[in-house]
């Protein structure tokens, strides 16, 4: 007996019936402000989905008429039921590992000195050149089903560890193959712009013609991205040359996201704005304008506590983003140095203690508003009629136990597209 991933079942129908709470998060995308309070709860709660789509939402004893013969039914009765998670920041195909670097950092040396001597991003970067695809989809695939464990059914990943054509594209395969085959959908991000590769010392101009001029256009006929990132930071990419990426990558159809202001006050959070991306990621160091940018462009703000947490830095300040506004969504950051986590149990638990979030902003964060991080608000991340059957069932029956029984993983039951996927116990 224990955890386990289920064979899909041949039935039309799924039905969920005397959910104790049934959170639907519905509402306009992407909930801002005030509006992250509003959750709308059903007690003792059904969903009806026909297909993969969800037909009917309401209490049970309003349920329509169905042949149950033609059902997989889902008693809930003591659980909480709520939209799958929405992991909308990690980067998850990757080759090797960096635990040495996580004691350095502890040690006292930052991340750019690390950075400088050729480790960091670098390191990985090595790694996964060596990497045959087969090898990365393996340990991707892994990654997969260890976030589906934690209720994921929607994830963000971005390439950023070739740092040339041919192995930013062999990532991007890699995720294109992985959204088709695991139960887990995959948004596909490009990031050739995560750091200077070692030949560009120096020439990070060049650098950046090069990915303008060569790689983003081998990107865009391979058609698997869907976003394209930059890590626009001190040493990094300067505030017009992300500008010069993203302008490019829009030109060319992909959506623009953005690491903005982890580091140092760089203008990251206003840049985000200005371009109208679609997230904002990290936000450590966000200025008063560039949280006050991101509450009226639309721009999601996803905060990364965990990282915060591993590299022992202020939190991004979450709070006044709301009380701004601003659509706030919380996400993990998966990814071998400064985030070795991709714990969703931890981020609610981080989210409440120290970002001062309520239970009900932090479960519209991990939903809805982290699919409207990844543009996939009008199809995942609430429960209501036209929406994909995308659920998950605590152990509990209530959301605050997501934060009260605090850092601990309490999903019970995982379905995608109609259909049990996961079970802890089966």
């Amino acid at each position: 007996m224990g955890d386990c991933f289920i064979q899909k079942s041949d039935k039309k129908f799924l039905l969920i019936k005397h959910a104790a709470e049934l959170v639907t998060c519905a509402g306009p995308a992407p909930k801002a402000g005030a509006a992250m309070a509003e959750m709308g709860i059903i007690t003792d709660g059904a969903l009806l989905a026909q297909d993969g789509k969800i037909i009917w939402v309401g209490k049970t004893d309003e349920l329509p008429e169905v042949d149950q013969a033609q059902c997989e039914i889902v008693d809930a009765a003591g659980r909480c039921v709520l939209p799958g998670f929405v992991d909308s920041h990690t980067h998850l195909v990757f080759g090797g590992y960096r635990a040495d670097e996580f004691f350095w950092r502890l040690g006292g040396l930052p991340y750019l000195e690390i950075l400088e001597r050729g480790g960091g991003i670098l390191n990985t970067v090595k790694a996964t050149r060596q990497a045959t695809k087969e090898e990365l989809k393996a340990l991707g695939r892994q990654r997969l089903d260890a976030m589906l464990a934690m209720g994921v059914t929607t994830v963000e990943g971005k390439s950023g560890y070739g740092l040339d054509s041919e192995t930013e594209l062999r990532q991007l395969a890699v995720m294109d193959e992985l959204n088709r085959e695991h139960p887990v959908d995959v948004v596909p991000t490009f990031m050739g712009a995560h750091a200077i590769p070692p030949d560009y010392k120096g020439r990070t101009d060049e650098y950046v013609d090069f990915i303008i001029d060569e790689v983003l256009p081998a990107v865009a006929e391979q058609g698997v991205a869907v976003f394209c990132d930059v890590f626009c930071e001190k040493g990094i990419f300067s505030i017009e040359q992300s500008r010069r990426i993203l302008t490019a990558a829009k030109a060319l159809g992909l959506k623009a996201k953005l690491h903005a202001d982890e580091i140092v006050s760089l203008g990251g959070a206003e840049l985000a704005a200005d371009l109208g991306a679609c997230s904002a990621d990290h936000l450590l160091q966000a200025s008063d304008a560039g949280i006050s940018a991101l509450g009226t462009s639309g721009t999601v703000a996803t905060i990364l506590p965990m990282t915060a947490f591993c590299l022992r830095e202020p939190y991004a300040r979450a709070r006044t983003m709301i009380d701004s506004g601003t659509a706030v969504a919380l996400a993990t950051d998966y990814n071998p140095g400064s985030c070795f986590s991709h714990s969703i149990p931890l981020v609610a638990a981080l989210a409440a203690t120290q970002l001062g979030m309520t239970a009900a902003e932090i479960v519209n964060a991990l939903t809805i508003n982290g699919a409207a991080a990844v543009g996939a608000a009008h199809r995942v991340g609430s429960l209501e009629v036209g929406k994909e059957a995308d659920l998950v069932l605590l152990e509990y029956p209530s959301h605050q136990f997501l934060v009260y029984h605090a850092g601990m993983n309490i999903v019970s039951k995982v379905i995608k597209h109609g259909k049990v996927v996961w079970d802890k116990i089966c």
